[in-house]
């Protein structure tokens, strides 16, 4: 069934709703013939098929607009206004083409009868089925966050996984322990010194696996402490400097960041004390720069490019920064993002499935609150509207309105939380979760 074919349903049943509503409002179905009850129903179905049509596209047109996540109170403003516009020039326009054509009134006649009770029952209507639309359109935006939120969760720990399996090269840890193993014979002591830096990196490894970021003072101790394993490997060959703090204490990067990039300058270039490698560590506009001076082996085996991917992937899941590489004939450099706070979005991947049903019940119990407070708010605003009602204007009921606009935001409150196997119930939005992370699985497998 095509989006057009729908809104024409969807338009029909609501006349129909809008029919019954006003009838039961005015005193009952009172017609005299069949005939007088078709006029009349079509009538009913003309104005909800012009209103409604204008209002849908206009509901679509401010939905397409670029919204930015904080001006959410300016949309509902915005679209509430311009319905209320829309609604009363619709009104106008159908009622003066009825009065002149249907009941063959002049335009300066239907002008002096017109009066603002004619527009009420019509714009109150248009106002709380917009106030539906937009409990549903923000509700649904609500349900894509939250899977979009766990997306971005799922493709983190696929990019932890990888991170974790790359962190410290087979190879490199192969010939730390060969070092480590001629060091023993003819220098004990420096042997020694070579298993602390060794217990000091894997130490370093295990305590910030499970974090989206970590300080740049902890990444730069980090990398003397690696360099001191590859300095007692290749001795002088090797020609490292970096700062001794951060400029800034706040400053964050993506953990073991610096000891891939070191590890990858290592692996691609040649390491010799005719021909030392040069590399430098040090701020710059905001940037991490790693430099290296490029001297590439001559044999040099196949690389799986994964130390550089891996970073890019992670700062893709945590900010719009890009990794920027520069290559030419005598350096090769790489600027890593310096970023200055948590991504909030994040959650650590150490949460056990046991830490993931707390998280659940959490909001389980949250919206189970709130569907509360919308209960109680129920009960103590609408007999207050009712009371105004009855003060005001007792012969237009409007209090109907609100009760039948809150009562299905109430419901579908309700729906969510209490069944489970609805198609909006919380177990679809565990369904639509396992099926996220399944197909991110998927991606990056």
């Amino acid at each position: 069934m095509s989006q057009s074919i729908k809104n024409i349903v969807i338009v029909f049943l609501m006349g129909c709703a809008i029919f019954a509503v006003g009838h039961i409002l005015s005193g009952g179905f009172n017609f005299e013939t069949p005939n007088d009850f078709l006029i009349d129903f079509a009538f009913y179905q003309l104005y909800t098929f012009v209103l409604g049509y204008s209002n849908m596209y206009f509901f679509h047109y401010m939905n397409s607009l670029q919204w930015k996540p904080n001006n959410w109170i300016k949309r509902i403003v915005l679209g509430v206004l311009g319905s209320t516009v829309l609604t009363v020039m619709g009104l106008f326009v159908l009622r003066a083409l009825t009065a002149i054509i249907f009941n063959g009134k002049s335009f300066d006649a239907f002008l002096d009868n017109e009066k603002w009770e004619n527009y009420s029952f019509g714009l109150w209507i248009t106002l709380v089925v917009v106030a539906i639309f937009h409990l549903i359109y923000f509700y649904n935006k609500y349900q894509q966050n939250r899977i979009k939120e766990q997306k971005v969760i799922a493709g983190t720990a696929s990019a932890k996984f990888d991170a974790l399996k790359n962190q410290l090269d087979p190879h490199f840890l192969f010939n730390s322990l060969n070092v480590l193993t001629s060091l023993i014979e003819e220098n004990p002591e420096q042997a020694q010194n070579f298993t602390t830096s060794l217990s000091k990196v894997y130490r370093y490894v295990l305590e910030q696996k499970d974090k989206e970021l970590v300080t740049l003072d902890e990444e730069l101790q980090f990398a003397r402490t690696y360099m001191s394993l590859l300095k007692m490997r290749f001795e002088d060959s090797i020609k490292f400097s970096a700062p001794e703090q951060a400029s800034d204490p706040e400053s964050k990067v993506v953990p073991l960041s610096l000891q891939l990039l070191l590890e990858n300058a290592v692996k691609h270039n040649r390491v010799t004390s005719t021909k030392p490698l040069h590399i430098k560590i040090y701020e710059h506009q905001g940037d991490l720069i790693v430099e290296n001076n490029v001297q590439p082996k001559q044999i040099l085996k196949k690389s799986s490019g994964v130390g550089l991917d891996n970073i890019k992937q992670r700062y893709n899941l945590l900010t719009n920064r890009k990794i920027t590489i520069n290559k030419d004939t005598n350096r090769f450099v790489v600027a890593v993002p310096i970023l200055t706070k948590q991504i909030a979005i994040m959650r650590p991947s150490s949460e056990s499935k046991l830490d993931d049903t707390y998280v659940r019940a959490r909001n389980y119990v949250e919206e189970l609150k709130h569907l509360y407070y919308s209960i109680i708010s129920f009960c103590f605003v609408i007999p207050f509207l009712i009371f105004i009602n009855y003060q005001t204007s007792w012969d237009f009921k409007w209090f109907w309105f609100p009760i039948f606009g809150w009562g299905i935001g109430i419901g579908i409150q309700s729906f969510r939380i209490f069944i489970n196997n609805g198609p909006y119930g919380r177990d679809w939005e565990k369904r639509k979760i396992e099926q996220y992370m399944q197909e991110e699985e998927k991606r990056w497998n």
